[in-house]
């Protein structure tokens, strides 16, 4: 049997506490769910020292012709208080024509309506003409080590190729329709301290307190803006994170004080030429003497978090129309494009294909009680059912 209705389809996946790095037995109630429309399964575990071992999912089918791929994960962030939910949060409980449950939104519930469009196609359709793959990892609420990056090195080793993705996170603000992403502003994180010389507060002038020299260099960090935008991007921001000294004695100046930073850029930066701005405001403010007097500039590290997300912006106007023109054929809206909102694993998927996001709306994502319409669940497997047949159209074209 079809799994055709995506409310059933997400049931089963809501039902398995797959609480990251956990698979709970999401994989396997997926796998399940594919096999009988045709799809090769073969179930990854990803390793590497220090962490979790991972185990993804990758499923094909078709053959020669162009290739569809739908991205995302069956992990899930952790329930927080449980006797806060008003329904258990892996019963998928229906009320009020809503379900409950984690990772409703975030995101089985995308998962679950491209399965259930995938399998309506082939069920009138017939197999489709070229290839649809799933990438599904269970670790994007984690480190994200093991899961989506070595996952496409695992089948681009293969031999795998795709032409398109579509990464199924939720992308709407309020209604079904609102937003499609088509990029990501790039992400860039970091640590630094401040080394100055321990004393007593009554003798400063045997010290050299490194909190006045972490304060300028915070303040440096954060202004004047780096940019004001592009044309398809937010300004870059910087926020300091956390500022530590780890001092419990209030008539001690500490020996050094370390702050956290993350900022998020657009398409004017790359991630070099961020550090070397950054470094380059540093250095600046690590100079300046208006909170320390007389004194040699402030000795200062920093290092950068492994791993910097890149800005990246889709302009394959094939897929974007497909599922433009596929969310307007569906709710009558003309979605907003956008690089809004945080990172999402498109930006390891950018790097082997074009690539796009559209899911549900994203309220609750995260919250007690997340939860999605049985309504959205209908309208999404509309849209993307839609998306496959002018996708494959275009690509045939």
């Amino acid at each position: 049997m079809f799994p055709t209705d995506p409310v059933s389809n997400l049931a089963a996946l809501i039902r398995c506490p797959s609480v990251t790095p956990a698979e709970g037995g999401a994989l396997a109630a997926l796998e399940a769910m594919l096999a009988p429309v045709g799809f090769k399964v073969d179930r990854v575990v990803a390793k590497e020292p220090g962490t979790p071992d991972i185990e993804n999912l990758y499923a094909r089918t078709g053959g020669e012709g162009p290739h569809l791929m739908f991205a995302g994960h069956t992990d899930v962030v952790p329930v927080g208080d449980e006797a806060a939910w008003s329904r258990p949060p892996f019963s998928a409980a229906i009320a009020e024509g809503e379900m409950y449950g984690r990772g409703a939104v975030d995101m089985k519930g995308g998962i679950a309506c491209f399965v259930a469009a995938v399998a309506r196609h082939v069920e009138k359709h017939g197999a489709p003409k070229g290839s649809i793959s799933f990438l599904i990892t269970g670790d994007e609420e984690g480190p994200a080590i093991n899961g989506t990056v070595k996952l496409l090195e695992w089948a681009a080793a293969r031999g795998e190729r795709w032409d398109a993705c579509l990464v199924g996170e939720p992308t709407n603000p309020d209604c079904i329709g609102d937003m499609i992403k088509i990029g990501r502003r790039g992400s860039l994180s970091g640590r630094i301290t401040v080394h100055g010389v321990q004393g007593h507060a009554a003798y400063p002038h045997l010290a050299d307190n490194p909190v006045r020299s972490i304060l300028q260099l915070a303040q440096a960090l954060m202004d004047p803006p780096f940019d004001d935008g592009t044309e398809n991007f937010q300004p870059s921001n910087l926020e300091v994170t956390t500022i530590d000294v780890g001092n419990t004695a209030v008539n001690v100046i500490p020996a050094k004080a370390s702050a956290a930073f993350n900022i998020r850029f657009n398409d004017r930066w790359t991630a070099e030429s961020l550090m070397a701005e950054i470094v380059a405001r540093l250095d600046r403010a690590a100079a300046d003497s208006a909170l320390r007097p007389g004194r040699a500039p402030a000795r200062y590290e920093i290092v950068w978090n492994e791993r910097p997300s890149h800005v990246f912006l889709t302009r394959n106007n094939a897929l974007i129309e497909s599922l433009s023109g596929a969310v307007e054929a569906v709710t009558g809206r003309q979605p907003q494009l956008s690089t809004t909102g945080g990172t999402s694993d498109a930006r390891f998927i950018k790097d082997y294909c074009p690539v796009v996001e559209f899911g549900l709306v994203g309220k609750t994502m995260h919250m007690v009680d997340e939860r999605v319409a049985l309504a959205d669940l209908e309208t999404l497997t509309g849209i993307y059912e839609t998306f496959i047949a002018r996708w494959f159209g275009h690509a045939a074209a």
